[in-house]
């Protein structure tokens, strides 16, 4: 299962593990990016499960989980991918930002992983791997909100690994640098970074695949990935 599917890290990984042998329950907002790329990976000869559904209505999570399992797969690997910012001072941002990238970054993973647990555990264990930034080690103003909330989400794998580790649970974290990705374009981002230097989305969609296929007697708590270009 990976969320945030549609485009950038979450569908050059879904590609990735299609290839890799996997079946797929894709996740994203409804858009042509994400029906067409169900349709590419309809010809993979794998099984892929789609719903379209928005992470940043926690009214929707349940239903729409509900809804993804109920068609007869259940994730062995789950990859909260989903994620997005808002750049600007934490003094000065609108408590509806502020409660989005919270909701979209950190609680709907809660939601998820909550929903999920059970069924994992059913299963006899299963894989959950979040994907990080450094931001959640450091702070850079104007991305405070994203900082704190990539902060919260790394807490969130630690104690969720260690409640569920004696059901088979493992999870890990996926810790990134900067990544090429359409993030940079969003009308809520404003940067001027080069993207030149950045990690290129092919780098951590391998990154996946390699937490994902490590065996289950071991886990990868977490693994990070910088531009050798260094942080920014």
């Amino acid at each position: 299962m990976i969320s945030g599917a549609s485009r950038g890290i979450g569908a050059t990984a879904a590609r990735l593990f299609a290839a890799a042998g996997y079946d797929l329950l894709l996740l994203a907002r409804p858009s042509q990016e994400f029906d067409a790329l169900a349709g590419e990976l309809g010809q993979s000869g794998r099984r892929v499960e789609t719903i379209g559904l928005d992470l940043g209505d926690p009214a929707a999570v349940g239903p729409g989980l509900d809804d993804l399992c109920g068609r007869g797969l259940i994730p062995s690997v789950v990859i909260n991918n989903a994620g997005m910012a808002y750049t600007g001072p934490l003094a000065e941002m609108p408590l509806e930002q502020w409660q989005r990238v919270m909701q979209l970054n950190l609680t709907a993973v809660f939601q998820l992983c909550q929903a999920l647990v059970p069924r994992l555990r059913a299963a006899g264990g299963g894989h959950i791997i979040n994907v990080s930034s450094h931001a959640a080690h450091n702070a850079f103003p104007d991305w405070g909100a994203y900082c704190i909330s990539k902060a919260g989400l790394v807490s969130l794998s630690r104690c969720l690994a260690a409640e569920e580790r004696s059901h088979g649970i493992r999870v890990s974290t996926l810790t990134l640098g900067a990544v090429n990705t359409p993030l940079w374009e969003s009308e809520t981002v404003h940067s001027s970074f080069d993207r030149r230097a950045m990690l290129d989305v092919e780098r951590a969609a391998e990154a996946l695949l390699y937490l994902a296929q490590q065996p289950a007697t071991l886990v990868v708590e977490d693994l990070t990935l910088m531009p050798a270009a260094g942080a920014f």
